[in-house]
């Protein structure tokens, strides 16, 4: 049985929320990229550590991606998603893909964690804001994936809930019907999703805006040193 306080923490983290979410979002950005343009970065710590950094960097941006594209999809065109998943084999293939990618996030996720626990270089350059960062990001990711295997054919009913919901916040009507009956599992991983939003502007995901992927595809750099050995070793 729903009571007051449930109907007003709904009203909050859906109707609420993402306003105070978006708000941070833009107004952070604008500020940082004015104040602190320099810092547009991912301020990629690769020339410290280079094996680790590929392992992790490729399987969760490879992961991540796809997974963000599915989540656009059921946003932007919910019909023709319900349309594709009408086919049993092709709601199969959708959303074993879609799992299969969160697993791979994951994969990059712990073994950049790892990175960052295990090489003294890299966690001195690693600050409370990354920590931060990818402890939000694991929950957010786990939790995702977690709703893909214990609410199955998660694209079928994001596109008939979900998405609705996500329109009526830019319309600035939000309808928060949707989620009221919605699992806490799902309602967490939404509400995650704001906080990674709100989050944004503070973190290395800023170079999402400024800098190209095609790192993703491109091939290796090489690093090449230049000067004294103990030069080297006292800048590092």
């Amino acid at each position: 049985m729903m009571t007051i306080g449930d109907n007003l923490l709904d009203l909050f983290l859906f109707a609420v929320t993402p306003y105070i979410a978006l708000t941070v979002f833009f107004l952070g950005t604008i500020i940082r990229y004015r104040k602190y343009g320099f810092s547009y970065s991912s301020l990629s710590s690769q020339f410290l550590e280079n094996r680790h950094h590929f392992w992790g960097l490729i399987p969760f941006h490879y992961g991540i991606l796809t997974v963000f594209l599915g989540h656009l999809i059921g946003f932007l065109v919910p019909r023709d998603l319900l349309w594709w998943n009408s086919h049993p084999l092709r709601l199969y293939i959708f959303e074993v893909s879609g799992l299969v990618a969160a697993m791979l996030t994951i994969v990059g996720l712990v073994s950049m964690i790892m990175r960052r626990l295990t090489d003294p270089k890299i966690r001195v350059v690693t600050s409370t804001a990354d920590w931060i960062l990818l402890g939000i990001l694991t929950l957010e990711i786990v939790s995702g994936t977690f709703v893909a295997i214990f609410h199955s054919w998660g694209s079928s009913w994001f596109a008939s809930t979900a998405s609705p919901y996500l329109r009526s916040i830019f319309t600035l009507s939000p309808d928060i019907t949707f989620m009221v009956a919605m699992p806490w599992l799902v309602k967490f991983h939404i509400v995650g999703a704001f906080v990674i939003l709100a989050a944004f502007p503070f973190t290395r995901l800023v170079h999402i805006l400024v800098v190209p992927n095609q790192y993703l595809w491109r091939k290796p750099q090489v690093v090449r040193w230049y000067g004294k050995k103990a030069f080297l070793h006292k800048a590092v």
